[in-house]
């Protein structure tokens, strides 16, 4: 491919990631061009630098055109690192706004400068992940659903590990693709460097397995972590739960519906409630019932015919029932809901929807984050964006897990199984 053309797609990326070229069936390839795009700005604008660069060093062969055009891409992509530099304040501020301004009292040490900045030498190679001081237990069965009933779990490398904090990684994939070692590890590794016992599982995936085998097996998942993550050196007492896109929904519904028999089939009496509940541009409605288009269109196009199986509206109280924005009761536990401005797949209006309706009803913590120039799936790799994520869902996390400690040392551990 020559300069001039390298350039001309480098200006469409970044045109794209800036402002994603709407409507729903424009989604999934604007989501594709603007997600890496957007994450790996700082690497293509080094790239796009160097290209031009060796072109203006040419001699005869420079490409004015095309150079003018790199500058365009330059600046653009200048523009993309310093929209993801930016969700370090969105971020806290939100936290602020969600626990108030002294919640880093909370914390076992707050923040440094150096603990928010940008860890620019750490991302030079967004796909390297692992955590020094951490291991991971792989294919622990939880199910018996084949391989879709494994789970791995992200330890501390520590001795006699004991009454840890656990975290509960659901992946997406649209509820038909999707594993348990691609999506949430810079958090899990993250999170278990700090002591922390995460857990990531595959479940079963549609079409072979309708819904709602996928919120079925999550339960199942927080049954066998009630019951088996002791030997682990987890707390079983204490469980957060997270996820994008499909796990967003997932994890959000989960912790929307303890205990529902619906959902439990065979194993009713087990305990499967969640302390907090932290989904990434989650889909929260599936019945279509906030009139927004874009969630009309998933339902009609998509889930009925391929997660449901089922006709809408025949279906309707099943899609209802999968709706976390029509489960939300007083009870709920605490959220922090995290979107990105420029979701294309999943767009933003719904997780606004979603956290007016649980500030409304609910009676604990909500934090809501949006994240400007975000896509979908902002937290896959490392990236300058998915660092400041993770490190306020630590801090967020610590907060909560700080809080309930203190509750149950004076309480008991009845009276706070439920609640931050």
């Amino acid at each position: 491919m020559s300069f001039l053309r390298r350039q001309l797609v480098t200006v469409a990326l970044t045109a794209n990631a800036i402002r994603p070229v709407p409507g729903f069936r424009a989604g999934v390839p604007a989501f594709f061009a603007g997600w890496l795009t957007g994450e790996l700005a700082p690497h293509l604008l080094a790239l796009t630098v160097a290209d031009a660069a060796a072109n203006a060093a040419s001699g005869k062969r420079r490409d004015r055109t095309g150079l003018a055009l790199a500058g365009v891409a330059s600046a653009g992509l200048a523009y993309l690192v310093a929209e993801s530099r930016k969700v370090q304040h969105h971020a806290e501020d939100a936290l602020v706004e969600g626990l108030g301004v002294d919640y880093v009292e909370q914390l076992d040490t707050a923040p440094t400068p150096d603990d928010l900045a940008t860890p620019w030498r750490k991302l030079v190679n967004p796909f390297r992940m692992r955590e020094v001081g951490v291991r991971v237990e792989k294919d622990l069965r939880y199910s018996d659903a084949g391989r879709r009933g494994l789970l791995d779990i992200y330890l501390p490398d520590v001795e006699d590990l004991a009454g840890a904090p656990v975290l509960l990684q659901v992946h997406g994939g649209g509820w038909t693709i999707g594993t348990k070692d691609q999506q949430g590890i810079p958090l899990m590794q993250h999170m278990a460097s700090k002591g922390w016992v995460c857990v990531a599982i595959n479940y079963r995936l549609a079409p072979r397995d309708p819904f709602p085998a996928h919120i079925v097996d999550v339960k199942k998942a927080i049954a066998w972590i009630r019951e088996n993550i002791a030997a682990y050196g987890g707390d079983p007492d204490y469980l957060a739960i997270t996820g994008g896109s499909a796990g967003g929904h997932l994890s959000a519904l989960a912790a929307l519906t303890p205990n529902d028999p619906d959902y439990q089939p065979g194993f009713e009496d087990a305990d499967t409630t969640v302390q907090v509940a932290v989904p990434h541009y989650g889909v929260y409605d599936f019945a279509g019932v906030t009139g927004l288009r874009s969630a009309e269109l998933l339902r009609d196009s998509f889930l009925a015919p391929r997660i449901f199986q089922k006709p809408w509206p025949e279906a309707r109280a099943d899609f209802e029932a999968a709706s976390p924005l029509l489960r939300i009761t007083p009870e709920a536990p605490d959220f922090f809901v995290l979107h990105g401005v420029h979701d294309t797949l999943v767009p933003v209006a719904q997780a606004r929807l979603f956290v007016d309706e649980l500030k409304a009803v609910s009676k604990r913590t909500v934090v809501y984050a949006e994240l400007p120039g975000a896509q979908h799936a902002f937290d896959i790799f490392p990236s300058v964006r998915s660092a400041h994520v993770v490190r306020a869902i630590d801090r967020y996390l610590h907060w909560h897990w700080n809080r309930w400690r203190g509750a149950r040392t004076t309480s008991g551990p009845e009276s706070v199984s439920s609640s931050g």
